[in-house]
């Protein structure tokens, strides 16, 4: 094969990959991971948790774009592919201003789902697991309608991915749009932010300082925690499925700890002298959370491979590594 026949191979298989939300922590992660495929990258971002640090190596790729916008104004973009992360994620971000909030949640689904109608594009809707609320069936199945408080402080991000997966299922069933519907559980790993107000951020955080650790209610209430390079897999795997495939499914670690487990492990990882604190437990707050993932199984051949011992440890590093450059 010369080196032109290889060239134009190459350039078939390239996709244009629109990623919004793109600088964010799992977003830049996806941008990575698509960038090391051979993919074009359009990463769409209004930096509101978005952080331009992390996505600054990857400015040197020429198949790398960088675009400022805010995914609740139109956009408009040739591309073959989509993956919409574009919403504030942390209970502190998206309760800060939650009428923005909602509205990247539904506008900015309605703006992705008109540029793949437009241009005939699959596109990936990074849904939450907070959409089953404060579950009353544990594990948590896709099947599962979820018990969500509708005008709570949490209902502009719950009922938010709520709307956008009604949105994404009446434009593919009414316009024949190719989606694809994941639901995430807690994911954690580099590139989070300090002050995001999630829970292992912030026990990581604070066990660093030698602060104490804050455990809102009594600790019992449980999460299940994946890598972010789990996740990513799982995500990429999602895209590539047969059209037939739309979800929505899980996508977790179904090892299930309590949050005093994992402030107890954060303080043996880090050899914290920190010391524990309780707190009233913040209103909507869910007991349980675990996800289902026999549907990732048995569809993607997925499944978490990172246990949690060793992510928290590649975050404790990150962190101390955050700390010295800033």
């Amino acid at each position: 094969m010369t080196i032109f026949a290889v060239y134009k191979k190459l350039e078939i298989m390239r996709k244009r990959i629109l990623v919004t939300g793109g600088a964010g922590f799992i977003g830049s992660h996806l941008c990575e991971r698509l960038l090391n495929e051979g993919h074009e990258v359009f990463c769409l971002d209004n930096f509101f948790t978005g952080n331009k640090d992390n996505i600054i190596p990857l400015l040197k790729n020429p198949y790398f774009e960088l675009v400022r916008h805010d995914i609740t104004m139109p956009y408009f973009v040739e591309i073959d592919e989509i993956y919409n992360l574009a919403c504030p994620a942390s209970p502190i971000h998206y309760q800060y201003d939650p009428i923005q909030t909602i509205k990247a949640s539904i506008l900015g689904s309605i703006n992705v789902l008109g540029i793949a109608k437009r241009t005939g594009a699959t596109v990936l809707q990074a849904s939450t697991s907070e959409v089953y609320g404060d579950p009353q069936v544990h594990p948590q199945v896709e099947g599962y309608w979820g018990n969500v408080n509708p005008i709570g402080l949490r209902s502009c991000y719950d009922e938010g991915k709520r709307c956008a997966e009604t949105l994404f299922m009446d434009y593919h069933r009414q316009n024949g749009i190719r989606i694809k519907i994941i639901r995430i559980f807690n994911t954690y790993g580099p590139r989070m932010l300090p002050d995001d107000g999630r829970v292992v951020s912030n026990f990581v955080v604070q066990a660093l300082r030698n602060e104490d650790i804050t455990i809102y209610g009594s600790g019992a209430q449980t999460r299940s925690f994946q890598y972010v390079d789990d996740l990513i897999e799982g995500m990429v795997r999602m895209m590539n499925t047969e059209d037939e495939f739309i979800g929505p499914v899980n996508l977790g670690n179904p090892n299930e700890f309590s949050i005093l487990e994992l402030a107890e492990k954060v303080i043996q990882l880090t050899g914290s002298k920190s010391k524990l604190v309780f707190k009233p437990l913040p209103h909507d707050d869910p007991k349980q959370r675990q996800p289902d993932i026999t549907l990732a199984k048995e569809k993607l051949n997925w499944q978490p491979t990172i246990e949690l011992e060793d992510g928290l440890q590649k975050i404790v590093e990150y962190f101390k590594e955050y700390r010295y450059r800033n």
